[in-house]
Order: C-alpha cells, then structure tokens, then sequence
C-alpha cells in the first residue's frame, strides 16, 4: 500500500472537529502520490520543478498512474501538479479503498459522529495505515493535519528531514488555503446573489 491509500484510510477512521472536504483531500493525495515517487526515486525535483528520474512499476495502479503523469512533459511545478493531478482523487482512493461515500462531498462529520464514515473495506491495509498512525509518521501526520485530521500526540506536525518532502508538504497546506479561500469566495458571491433575487 501507498502513502496515498494510508491517508485515505487515516481519512476515514480518525474523528476530526469538521468535515474532510473531498477537494482538500484530492489535493492531499496528489502530495501522498508525489512523496511516494520521490522516496522511491522515480521523479525528482530541479527547484520546484518535477523532473522524470528512474520510472519504475510500483505494482499499485493509482501510483503508476501517477508515475507516467509526472514523467510527462513540459515539466510542471509541485503546485501545478497538485492541482492537475488532484482532480477527482478523493473519490478514486475512496472506490480503490472498498469505501464508496455516495458522492458526499464531505467524507465525515465530526468526532462526535464518526459513524457516518465509509469504512475501509480491507482489514491488513487499515491495520498498516493505524500503525503508522499510531507511530506519528510525520508524512502522513502532516498530509492528514493539512485537511483537518490532527494526530492527537501532534499540536504541530514534525518537520520532515527530507527538503523535498518538505517541499511537497509546504505546497499542499498551500493549496489546500487556497481552495478554502476560493470555497468562501464562492459562498460570499453565492449569497450575495440570493439577497439580489430576494430584494426584487
């Protein structure tokens, strides 16, 4: 299993204060993706550049999937490919995870109403993605903080070693302030509209 699959999980099973906006985590799984061929040295990066290194078959599909997108050209940045890669992959990591939310767009509630989450479908993989939990893995520590999920021993997610992932994180919390940014622009203009039609 991938770091993407175990965020998708920790998505799930971890009671968070506020929903998990499927945009949020789609971006966060891009970043899982892209820490994962960075680890295993299939891209690199030449400043914020992503550039094709040793392509290689991980044996998961969503990740070589993710491996041939990065290998393409022109060369993009970590952000662009976030956005790029991001679209749509919360509910691809949920159907690849025997979860199927229904097309909610948020995946939970709240701590106190955990038992609307989907639930992982296979036991050795949620058992993989707890224990890395559980350990304080500062990647996926960091990746679930930035939609929301904390990791309870965590007030502030451990700082990786690696630049590079630190490079991808950074982006991510970025992108993800972002898209909530663009979410409460929406909403405002949205609303604005509705007071129009109802002044008439």
């Amino acid at each position: 299993m991938t770091t993407a699959h175990d965020l998708t999980i920790v998505s799930l099973d971890v009671p968070s204060d506020y929903p998990v906006e499927r945009g949020d985590l789609s971006l966060a799984l891009a970043g899982a993706e892209l820490i994962d061929l960075l680890e295993a040295g299939t891209v690199t990066l030449d400043g914020p550049v992503l550039r094709p290194a040793s392509p290689g078959a991980s044996g998961d599909r969503l990740l070589d999937e993710a491996a041939y997108l990065a290998g393409q050209e022109p060369a993009e940045s970590v952000t662009d490919w976030l956005w790029r890669r991001g679209d749509g992959l919360a509910a691809r990591y949920l159907a690849a995870a025997g979860a199927d939310d229904g097309g909610r767009k948020h995946l939970g509630r709240s701590a106190r109403r955990g038992a609307d989450r989907p639930a992982p479908a296979d036991p050795a993989a949620r058992r993989r993605a707890t224990d890395r939990w559980a350990d304080g893995d500062p990647v996926l520590v960091g990746l679930a903080a930035a939609v929301g999920v904390r990791h309870e021993s965590a007030d502030q997610p451990e700082d990786p070693e690696d630049d590079r992932i630190a490079t991808v994180l950074a982006a991510v919390n970025d992108a993800v302030v972002e898209l909530a940014a663009t979410r409460q622009r929406r909403s405002i203009e949205e609303a604005a509209f509705d007071n129009i039609w109802r002044g008439l």
